[in-house]
């Protein structure tokens, strides 16, 4: 005779949220993965950020089919009581499996391998450039194509962060050492990090790493209670400096937007040298290493230190491009102060994302990304396959009224600078907070 299931509440499984007891539901399952965030592929925040939660959208988003088959051994013998499962999570879960069915997350298309050949042929332009040209202006476009091929390596390297790009595991491992450490000088390991806190806490003011730009930008006045960062573990203190420099953000933008690449570096390094467990941090940092030694002896071989910098200068400058993109998909959107949930991970994602608008000739430029909502709600697709999911997505919104922001760079640009104008204004004064902070909320809160 089989043995009765037994339940937990959610109320119970809430208290199962620390390192060392942590439990998750998947599918009405509860599962005890205190072991497992040791050695998560995916590293031990998105199951903190998700401790004690039913966590079926969020795993169903980030992970491929082929990890149900490992859930098993992590299954601690209870069923959540209380599991439901609201109407549009079911809409996600069909539309995703049909995805699955069309065999969508495996059809990768071409843009890699032109993607690689394009980088390729840039990085031998630039080469050619500084070292058989004497025309400052010629080592000046191949600075701002250094820039360009930083762009482009950037897509891959997201890309093989998110999925398999590459024919297996080990070619795509080495897809993205050579895109991100070698190429770019950012670490894999650290963007995985930073990048996978992000999708599971988009727009939280204390868990969005993406968000947290204190003292150089706030994109809300809820900075300006010094919250605390759940990524960066520290009080994210809103004092005299922060405060004079948040009030003139909306004008520094632009330029700390054009060397906000040395941040990237600073972040590799600091993570690499931690304690924080890092897998193959040896792998890591010898390509960051290779990045370390190619780039500063390329620009070496410039003539003299006024053209030095400003081959330096124009490719910082140029992918700053890039970094102006990564903040025009959230910036605007709607922000929260808590944890995430794993209950309304569809909402979430929509709530918190702008799309910008394009042709499919610009598709290139933005690396897919233009598709947020889709990218957010499907991360593993393929980026060749959003534009002929948006109109899907874009339906599925619009049956549960949720929003589907979208708009073109220029506009997303404004939608931006107005944000961080309106956060800059309350800084400068904050003898009336209560009425400005509502006001303000309330013009930015889209859709």
């Amino acid at each position: 005779m089989a043995e009765p299931k037994r339940y937990v509440t959610s109320e119970e499984l809430k208290t199962h949220n620390k390192p060392g007891d942590l439990w998750i539901c998947i599918q009405g399952k509860v599962y005890d993965v205190s072991e497992w965030m040791k050695t998560h592929p995916g590293g031990d925040l998105p199951l903190l950020n998700l401790a004690g939660q039913d966590v079926t959208d969020a795993y169903v988003a980030l992970h491929p089919s082929t990890a149900w088959q490992y859930l098993d051994k992590f299954f601690n013998g209870y069923y959540l009581k209380d599991y439901a499962v609201s109407e549009i999570s079911k809409d996600y879960r069909k539309l995703y499996f049909e995805f699955t069915k069309m065999g969508l997350f495996e059809k990768k298309g071409h843009g890699v391998l032109i993607s690689m050949v394009v980088i390729a042929m840039m990085f031998s332009v630039c080469v050619y450039g500084v070292l058989f040209s004497q025309s400052a202006f010629v080592h000046l476009i191949c600075g701002g194509l250094m820039g360009f091929l930083w762009i482009q390596s950037g897509w891959l390297g997201h890309d093989s962060g998110h999925y398999q790009i590459m024919m297996d595991r080990k070619f795509n491992r080495f897809a993205q050492i050579l895109t991100g450490n070698c190429l770019a000088g950012i670490s894999i390991a650290w963007w995985k990090r930073n990048h996978t806190a992000h999708h599971i806490a988009v727009n939280s003011l204390e868990y969005d790493p993406d968000l947290q730009h204190i003292p150089v930008f706030a994109v809300s006045s809820k900075f300006f209670d010094s919250l605390t960062s759940k990524y960066y573990e520290r009080k994210l203190n809103f004092d005299s400096i922060t405060r004079f420099l948040v009030s003139y953000q909306h004008l520094t933008y632009y330029p700390v937007m054009c060397v906000a690449r040395l941040n990237l570096f600073a972040q590799s390094f600091v993570l690499l040298l931690s304690n924080t467990k890092v897998p193959n941090r040896g792998q890591e940092l010898f390509g960051l290493l290779v990045f370390w030694i190619w780039y500063p002896l390329l620009v070496s071989c410039l003539p003299n230190w006024s053209e030095r910098v400003m081959f330096v200068l124009a490719s910082f400058s140029v992918t700053g491009i890039q970094h102006v993109q990564f903040t025009l998909n959230h910036f605007s959107s709607t922000v929260y102060v808590g944890e995430p949930s794993g209950n309304d991970w569809f909402e979430k994602q929509t709530n918190g994302t702008l799309n910008i608008t394009c042709s499919s000739f610009m598709d290139w430029f933005h690396g897919g990304l233009q598709f947020q909502i889709e990218h957010h709600l499907f991360p593993r697709l393929p980026r060749c396959h959003y534009r002929k999911i948006s109109p899907i997505v874009k339906d599925l919104c619009k049956k549960h009224g949720l929003p589907y922001d979208s708009a073109s760079f220029f506009k997303a640009n404004e939608m931006t600078i107005a944000t961080l104008r309106n956060a800059a204004l309350q800084a400068r004064d904050l003898t009336k907070p209560v009425p400005k902070n509502l006001v303000w909320e309330a013009v930015n809160s889209h859709g």
